[in-house]
């Protein structure tokens, strides 16, 4: 079941403050839903208390003193998923470096005394959640993939909530009571004009437009299928190019500068951006799934094919399945069968639109502020 509008009648609260402890982090991918959260926990409940738990070398060491809330670092890592005999050495330490760590998290969730602690998932979360379990305080767990990771699984069983962000993660839960799907919270961007938008870009206002992005870092193999068949691209389309920063200077060299073509290492105005876009060609993470589906955008998914658990698969078979989106596996990217999938699908308007309507039907634009309310509301049972 999903998360309704009885949820904002009965939870909704601007009264007594709370505290809540958000525990995730390592990539975006993570911290970010917890982020989308806690600002709409600010917005909800006058005085809380909001802190973030996390690790030195996670994404959140910096995002999350920047944003202003206070992040406690906890020490642990992850076990390795090898079966080699070094592997299983090496998880030995892991282990132990664990059990320190989950020490640590129960004299942390002493400490502040939160009312709820919400696992986004990354290595901190499973420690965190535990303490909190084992000290008997309200857990909500907010999983972001369509292939829930292993703290989801074991530790779902005793949180009081699990939301999940797509309907095809359920079979996967052992829990079957109280668990929802709610989304994921992703940014929100306002609808241009496609024609003013592709003007922010110096494009063609008239050309149909792909944009191709894989994340901060980048995605080589899309990078290097993009650049082998860039004349292609660029015969009957506008090509709005974000290469990440490991690629952008040795992509630049051999890109001839053009009015079809705009080329950076990061794209700042993402609103943009999506607004001039007719079809997106990216990897299938959880951030970006969501922000696809809530503006109703049609992709062409291209998983990454060493995520942990083969996640980002199920990410974009859940996509595939309603209609929404073409997956096509990275080792093949750059095969001319592939380009041509790609090219005819960008220059058909109409089976673009069908695709787009089939992912707003995908969409939660609401899932922070409805994961907020739950949250207020786990925080209200004592």
């Amino acid at each position: 079941m999903g998360v309704g509008k009885e949820c904002s009648v009965r939870c909704v609260s601007k009264g007594d403050g709370m505290k809540v402890l958000f525990a995730g982090g390592g990539t975006g991918g993570h911290l970010y839903p917890a982020v989308a959260m806690a600002g709409e926990l600010q917005k909800l409940v006058s005085n809380i208390g909001i802190s973030f738990a996390g690790t030195a070398g996670g994404i959140e060491s910096t995002e999350v003193p920047r944003l202003g809330f206070q992040l406690h670092l906890i020490p642990v890592r992850g076990l390795k998923r090898g079966r080699t005999l070094t592997d299983m050495i090496a998880n030995v330490s892991v282990l132990n470096d664990f059990a320190v760590a989950l020490w640590r998290a129960i004299t942390l969730v002493r400490h502040e005394n939160p009312d709820v602690v919400v696992g986004t998932g990354g290595f901190v979360s499973a420690p965190l959640l535990l303490a909190a379990q084992l000290l008997r305080k309200k857990t909500l767990i907010q999983e972001q993939n369509a292939f829930p990771g292993v703290t989801t699984k074991l530790l779902s069983i005793l949180a009081c909530e699990v939301h999940l962000s797509f309907e095809e993660a359920r079979v996967f839960m052992v829990k079957k009571k109280s668990v929802f799907v709610s989304g994921n919270p992703a940014r929100s961007f306002e609808h241009q004009d496609s024609s003013v938008a592709r003007g922010c870009f110096n494009l063609q206002e008239k050309r149909p437009t792909l944009l191709v992005f894989g994340g901060s870092r980048g995605a080589r193999s899309i990078n290097n299928a993009v650049l082998e068949h860039l004349n292609e691209i660029t015969v009957s389309a506008n090509l709005l190019w974000q290469t990440g920063a490991l690629d952008f200077e040795r992509i630049k060299k051999q890109v001839v500068p053009s009015p079809y073509v705009w080329l950076a290492p990061y794209i700042e105005d993402m609103g943009s951006a999506y607004s001039a876009t007719d079809l997106v060609l990216c990897r299938a993470g959880a951030s970006t799934i969501a922000e696809l589906t809530n503006l109703g955008k049609p992709s062409v998914l291209v998983p990454y094919p060493y995520a942990t658990g083969d996640h980002q698969r199920y990410n974009a078979r859940a996509l595939v399945s309603n209609g929404a989106a073409l997956m096509i596996d990275d080792a093949v990217l750059g095969e001319q069968r592939s380009v041509k999938t790609i090219l005819e699908l960008l220059l058909n308007p109409e089976k673009l639109k069908n695709m787009g309507v089939a992912s707003r039907k995908l969409a939660y634009p609401e899932a922070a502020h409805q994961l907020a309310l739950r949250i207020i509301g786990l925080g209200k049972k004592h």
